[in-house]
């Protein structure tokens, strides 16, 4: 069953880009990558999403129900967005308990231990947290209620990097335990680590959705030479390559396609060395984006 499925959504903004005819489907138990740049369309496809902010046509569904035509279907959905924002003069407990009272379930033990694995006081006031220490109390009041669909909005933002390994073990196991995960990130690393599939989003459209293994799998290689004499583009003019980059007698591009034929042009070159690696999502992804442009 799909548990998030978008179709054919736009938002406009007057002037101002929004997103354009988005299509996603994101299934139970999935982590689901959403990633692109700063201003992309990620965080208006997920307010959409929300019901916080109305299509301009499209729909977006959650657990099967239109998301604008039944809010109830939040009660089973924990989301963190990108800025979290509190009332100041509130203790984190008591603000967390009011989180708690909008769900049908004692969420008691439940904060304690959230608190406990992300290392937040709740006896201290909002007014007196960093940063960082904001956005870990998002986190707690996002998952306090076990919720069946976890949607973060660039999660990790604010938090050290011993807190962004303690977020990403307690998202792992909030998804062993049958919770879909949708997360949407421009920081391609963190995406690489946690999902199983990926959506990639500029100027407000969907460029491509792909299974993480298929991306990190044999199709694409990054491969660097250095020869005995200069080389050059055309003595690789072949479909697959791309990202190429040549100086004098050594080169580095991006190649995917049967890798029988790239090992024929290379061995018609008198070699000094050769390394092949699997390119990051990074690599990849600018891969896509460069096709676009």
């Amino acid at each position: 069953m799909s548990v998030v499925e978008i179709k054919n959504l736009t938002k406009n903004y007057g002037k101002a880009r929004g997103i354009i005819d988005v299509n996603l489907n994101v299934e139970q138990g999935e982590v689901f990558g959403f990633i692109g740049p700063n201003g992309a369309g990620k965080s208006t496809t997920i307010r959409t999403l929300l019901g916080l902010i109305a299509p301009t046509s499209g729909t977006a569904a959650i657990f099967g129900k239109n998301c604008i035509e039944h809010p109830e279907v939040r009660q089973e959905l924990g989301y963190l967005p990108s800025e979290v924002f509190y009332y100041d003069n509130m203790r984190v407990i008591d603000l967390l308990k009011y989180s708690a009272s909008f769900y049908n379930k004692d969420c008691t033990k439940r904060i304690k231990e959230l608190a406990e694995i992300m290392d937040l006081d709740l006896k201290k006031k909002i007014d007196d947290l960093s940063f960082g220490n904001k956005k870990k109390v998002g986190i707690v009041q996002g998952l306090l209620h076990e919720p069946k669909l976890i949607i973060l909005d660039e999660p990790t933002s604010g938090l050290d990097p011993l807190m962004q390994q303690k977020f990403f073990e307690l998202i792992d196991q909030e998804n062993k335990k049958g919770a879909t995960v949708f997360f949407s990130s421009h920081i391609l690393s963190e995406v690489q680590k946690m999902c199983s599939r990926v959506a990639f989003i500029k100027d407000g459209r969907i460029i491509k959705t792909e299974k993480m293994s298929t991306l990190q799998e044999n199709n694409y290689k990054r491969i660097s030479i250095e020869a005995k004499s200069n080389i050059t583009r055309e003595a690789f003019n072949l479909n697959g390559v791309s990202d190429f980059e040549c100086k004098r007698n050594t080169a580095s591009f991006i190649f995917k396609g049967n890798i029988n034929s790239i090992m024929k042009k290379i061995s018609e070159i008198e070699l000094r060395n050769i390394s092949i690696d699997e390119p990051d999502l990074e690599e990849i992804f600018m891969h896509y984006y460069a096709k676009e442009d």
